[in-house]
């Protein structure tokens, strides 16, 4: 198959692009930067050097294809002129409109946990919007991957286990979150973008659940500190921390609500309801010893 990858070489892309050229695949990467360019050709793949944001760019990458898989570029939070909104919906309407125009049939789309929502999901509501608008298309098989919170959501807390000893949060603790592995998502696009589809579909991703005590307590074995707890702290508490390390006022809002989400349980909410029949492979105690690597690197 002629298989399109957006997201360059990133968490998902790159592995996903490397079991798929291995099974004899033609792949070609998107990618904004042109540095990357050999390190695709190494995974035998080809690049395409552009913008997920240019719809005339994606319509000419898209056309001759037999599948897409689509994702959303991580935006930079702490740019106090970034309207996430709008990035967000620009791509997804980019993405609409070169599925339609260059009449690919099959194609996958990074969506999340939450999409569900039409409110009160903080930063991922645009992906509820963005999957309304490709679900019109006709004439194309769509696969909406829901994946749960990232394992490598948890660098972000190496700073507050290393200052205060703790993980602290306005979600988790004695609630459980539902994580997910990069490479368990990149194998579950793998098998939908290679199988027919008529029609739209949503495929929920996960890898294990865990209470935040449970992945506080598998983390800190890891690196050493085995007391080490998952602290819950309020959504004011959370959001002046999100604030004072520089991220833009309103984004942080938008986590916030996000993971008082997850804590209060609609956000995945309808994913409880339609659980992987089967998890992921990689679990939390794996993922854990490249956490400790980082954390120690650090």
């Amino acid at each position: 198959m002629k298989i399109i990858i957006t997201g360059s070489l990133g968490n998902i892309s790159k592995p996903l692009a490397t079991a798929l050229a291995q099974k004899g695949h033609q792949i070609t990467i998107i990618t904004s930067d042109a540095g990357k360019q050999k390190e695709i050709e190494k995974l035998g793949a080809k690049a395409a050097i552009g913008s997920v944001e240019d719809a005339a760019f994606l319509t000419q990458s898209f056309t001759g294809a037999d599948a897409v898989y689509c994702m959303i570029p991580r935006a930079n939070y702490f740019d106090p002129n970034l309207d996430l909104d709008a990035f967000t919906r620009k791509i997804g309407n980019s993405y609409a409109e070169a599925i339609k125009n260059s009449s690919v049939k099959r194609v996958a789309f990074l969506s999340s946990v939450g999409a569900h929502l039409e409110k009160n999901s903080g930063i991922i509501q645009r992906y509820n919007e963005i999957e309304s608008v490709l679900n019109k298309l006709s004439d194309v098989g769509i696969t909406f991957m829901r994946p749960t919170s990232f394992f490598y959501n948890l660098l972000a807390y190496i700073p507050v286990i290393k200052n205060r000893g703790l993980i602290a949060a306005n979600y988790g603790a004695d609630r459980m979150i539902p994580w997910v592995s990069p490479n368990d998502i990149a194998e579950a696009i793998a098998d939908e973008i290679t199988t027919p589809l008529d029609g739209k579909k949503i495929r929920y991703v996960g890898s294990e659940e865990l209470t935040g005590h449970e992945t506080a307590q598998i983390i800190g074995n890891a690196i050493g500190k085995p007391d080490l707890k998952w602290v819950l702290t309020t959504d004011q508490e959370t959001l002046d921390g999100l604030v004072n390390v520089g991220i833009q006022p309103k984004i942080a809002a938008g986590l916030v609500e996000m993971y008082a989400g997850l804590y209060n349980g609609t956000l995945a909410e309808d994913y409880y309801q339609n659980r992987p029949a089967i998890m992921g492979k990689t679990k939390l105690a794996e993922y854990a010893k490249e956490f400790a690597a980082l954390y120690n690197q650090n």
